[in-house]
């Protein structure tokens, strides 16, 4: 379910939706999720001063708290 809002929010954002890729990996407690975009498209995920990448890493938090998991959000080009 995490994964699925991170992909929808990055494809949301960037120009090419087709080469939004979300690795999920971890434990029962900790899950990490590798966002890949396109070379082109990293600007737009990570924002100015890193606004963007912070507010998508607040609602990442918020929905695994719900969980009561606990969520990492890494961002690749």
């Amino acid at each position: 379910m995490l994964k699925e809002l991170v992909e929808y929010i990055a494809k949301s954002l960037v120009d090419k939706p087709d080469e939004v890729r979300v690795i999920e990996a971890g434990g029962e407690q900790t899950v990490v999720y590798e966002l890949r975009v396109a070379k082109d498209d990293i600007g737009k995920v990570i924002g100015k001063q890193g606004r963007t990448a912070r507010a998508m890493r607040t609602i990442l938090s918020a929905a695994s708290t719900k969980l009561k998991k606990r969520s990492v959000l890494e961002i690749f080009e």
